[in-house]
């Protein structure tokens, strides 16, 4: 959520006083909403057990509340200095695992920085020289069960906010706005002092830098993140936006994005409209769906547009989806794939407006909804996903709850705590002082084989490294 959405939640929150390997149980996996309903009335599932505090080891601070016999270590936090000689950035988001051989694990960082001042970084990787955002790389050793070193590896990016892991190995990360040189939110803002324009993907590396040049046909809009059918090369395009869509783009070249493509938005046929109202409210018959829709693809025949023509909106892309009947989602945020299926969270959708999660199968052109959440109490507005290799589905959620939350969903189709913020901080660590609680998780992903979770506290910006008894039948 960047900082125009979340003054715009809470303008509206005050007026209303809300790959890894995956299990092969999900595809027949049919959440009731009736389920869910008896799960708020009872609580959340036992799951791992009870939060309580626990000690980071590289700090001694209890920074973070996780079940007994879990532990973790802190990272990267925000002025660090990498071994680049650079600080870290700020504004910890979205990230995945790109690489994972002997030489260790290597995750790439987005960091969602909208500022329009000079950035900081490596030339080569710089993009615009007046944006700070952008994207670390970070090296974990699960032998020494520590982390080795971290660099910029891409600057001069704006908003970077989500993005995801291709199949050869490298980082897409997306940019959360379409600004440019002069552009201005509304009248009374001031104009953005950015030098080029932005609202692009880019392509990073697991060693070294980025080319910084972003990959125009993916569309310029309000990325969030993205998932890789590894078979058909097709790249799976989320939008975060109170009316957002679903977009793929279907390169020229399989796995070479930058040498052009289309991109094309999802009509879910007689439906408009999937932000509420999608479940009815009766429990289906055994092995019957709850809510399944056939799909079709509109083209977007100018994907650089980022306003709707004669307006400051930027909705170029969706509005030309919507003249073609394309279907409008709340907030789409993170995405998933595997076996054939893309999982797609839903952030503030669903008739509570605290979340869905929803599966495109592509072989048979159809979405369905997995599960909706009925109440802030189970899971409020989850944003970036990830599946274990156990087959279980971890959410972060971005909300207003006095604890940021992260959630785990089962096979079973409940949901778990698996990790509350705990930050209370009193200068302890590069001078950083406040409660620190609210703050939003990010960046959730696993190892390759599953021990250890890795995952971002977005400000004050730090990452860990956690492990555990994670153990079969849950996450």
């Amino acid at each position: 959520m960047n900082q125009q959405q979340r003054r715009e939640f809470l303008k509206r929150s005050a007026a209303a006083l809300g790959s890894c390997a995956i299990a092969g149980a999900w595809p027949s996996l049919l959440l009731r909403k009736a389920h869910a309903d008896s799960q708020a009335a009872a609580g959340l599932a036992a799951g791992y057990g009870p939060l309580s505090p626990v000690t980071d080891q590289s700090t001694g601070l209890d920074l973070l509340k996780l079940p007994e016999g879990f532990r973790y270590m802190s990272y990267g936090w925000t002025g660090d200095v990498m071994d680049d000689g650079l600080p870290t950035p700020k504004s910890h988001d979205g990230m995945g695992m790109v690489r994972a051989d002997e030489s260790g694990i290597v995750l790439c960082r987005n960091h969602e920085i909208e500022d329009d001042k000079p950035g900081t970084g490596p030339i080569p990787a710089m993009y615009d020289r007046y944006a700070s955002g952008g994207c670390t790389n970070l090296v974990f050793d699960p032998k020494e069960e520590k982390f080795k070193r971290s660099w910029r590896s891409l600057a001069g990016t704006a908003n970077n906010c989500a993005g995801g892991v291709t199949p050869w190995g490298t980082w897409l990360s997306c940019e959360e706005t379409v600004w440019g040189p002069g552009d201005r939110e509304d009248a009374d803002s001031e104009p953005f002092k950015y030098e080029r324009d932005h609202g692009w993907v880019f392509e990073v590396p697991a060693d070294g830098l980025a080319d910084p040049t972003p990959i125009r046909d993916m569309g310029r809009f309000w990325h969030e993140a993205v998932a890789i059918d590894p078979e058909t090369g097709i790249v799976y395009m989320t939008e975060d936006r109170n009316e957002g869509g679903l977009y793929r783009y279907l390169p020229n070249v399989k796995e070479k994005l930058a040498y052009g493509g289309r991109i094309e938005m999802l009509q879910v046929i007689g439906r408009e409209d999937v932000r509420k109202g999608v479940w009815d409210g009766k429990a289906p018959d055994a092995g019957q769906p709850s809510a399944m829709f056939d799909v079709r693809w509109v083209p977007i025949d100018d994907p650089y547009r980022a306003h709707t023509p004669g307006l400051n909106d930027t909705k170029g892309v969706f509005s030309q989806g919507k003249q073609q009947q394309a279907t409008t989602f709340a907030r789409l945020e993170g995405c998933w794939y595997k076996d054939r299926i893309v999982y797609l969270v839903s952030t503030s959708g669903g008739d509570a407006g605290c979340g869905q999660v929803w599966a495109y199968e592509p072989d048979e052109e159809r979405i369905r909804l997995v599960f909706e959440s009925p109440a802030k109490e189970i899971l409020d507005m989850p944003d970036n996903v990830a599946v274990s290799p156990r087959g279980g589905i971890v959410l972060c959620e971005d909300s207003l709850q006095p604890v940021a939350r992260m959630r785990g969903l089962t096979e079973k189709g409940e949901v778990i705590a698996l990790a509350d913020n705990n930050m209370q901080l009193k200068g302890e660590k590069n001078s950083l002082k406040g409660d620190f609680r609210t703050q939003e998780w990010a960046g959730v992903t696993f190892s390759p084989d599953g021990k250890w979770m890795f995952a971002n506290i977005q400000t004050p910006g730090v990452t860990f490294a956690i492990t555990g008894p994670w153990g079969e039948g849950l996450l």
